[in-house]
């Protein structure tokens, strides 16, 4: 049977969390690069499962300007193949739905590997 993930909540929770900020310096036999060459974006609940995103979308800005608009799937995941890692500058989310309702806005720093958005 199927788990079913419910649609994100139009209530903010004003959270939001680095996944991965920087490399660790473990050596481990594996190059200092980072895990994901591109930007990922992960919009989970409080309790750390992803919503069911189908039709979502989000944008990518920096100073008022478009960098990028990409669409989530559905399993809460958005990917900025045009934003490599880690970030060199920061970046304002804007996360909404298929009508373009606004759900979330969030402020990515520099040096960002994954964001979550959380709630």
């Amino acid at each position: 049977m199927a788990v079913q993930r419910p649609k994100p909540l139009l209530g903010d929770s004003k959270k939001s969390r680095i996944i991965r900020s920087k490399i660790s310096s473990r050596s481990f036999g594996t190059s200092n690069e980072p895990t994901f060459n591109r930007l990922t974006v992960v919009w989970v609940q409080n309790n750390g499962v992803p919503f069911n995103t189908t039709g979502f979308f989000a944008r990518l800005s920096r100073g008022g300007i478009l960098v990028s608009t990409a669409n989530f799937d559905r399993f809460g995941v958005v990917r900025f193949n045009n934003v490599g890692t880690l970030t060199n500058v920061s970046f304002t989310l804007r996360l909404f739905n298929r009508n373009g309702v606004l759900f979330r806005t969030r402020f990515i720093p520099a040096g960002v590997e994954t964001f979550a958005v959380i709630g």
